[in-house]
């Protein structure tokens, strides 16, 4: 077994505590478009407590514990990630950072199925589409399609970072 080096191992802290927050924010990001920013521009011209009226006289709701129990799964697995790192597993970043990347890159898929109860809801009661009809749902699948990127590109960086060896320095 090798010794840990401490700058591999404060790397993998940090990217770990990094792509917690990412993940985090990610997460809460979706289920503000689900629960808020959706059902207002899906029902345009009413309030909030207007669209929960008329969602609660159609015997529909937004679904808000699926949304946000869907969405918290990826948190929780980036903070399991994170809880390792901190006990010093794995001893460098680059799993860690393929987790972290791999928990954006599902984002879409949590974010449909947390999304799937609330939109129809809205298409059930205001007799629309079911589909977004807030344009802030991109920005996630920016992210995502970013952190695709990312994933795919992470085993040339990690080559690279090898090659450099411990000091950063090509050698």
């Amino acid at each position: 077994m090798t010794p840990v080096n401490s700058a591999s191992r404060s790397a993998a802290l940090s990217v770990a505590a990094g792509g917690f927050v990412a993940v985090l924010l990610y997460a809460v990001w979706a289920v503000a478009q689900i629960l808020w920013w959706n059902p207002l521009a899906a029902a345009s011209g009413r309030t909030y407590p207007q669209i929960m009226a008329d969602l609660a006289a159609a015997g529909e709701s937004l679904n808000v514990a699926a949304a946000v129990g869907i969405m918290a799964v990826g948190p929780v697995v980036a903070l399991g990630l994170l809880a390792a790192a901190v006990f010093g597993w794995p001893p460098d970043p680059w799993p860690i950072a393929h987790g972290i990347l791999a928990l954006l890159v599902l984002g879409p898929a949590a974010y449909f199925f947390a999304s799937f109860g609330a939109g129809m809801a809205l298409a059930d009661t205001y007799m629309i589409s079911g589909a977004d009809a807030s344009p802030l749902a991109m920005p996630l699948f920016a992210v995502s399609v970013a952190a695709l990127l990312a994933w795919i590109a992470v085993p040339s960086w990690r080559a690279v970072a090898r090659r450099r060896g411990p000091a950063g320095r090509a050698g």
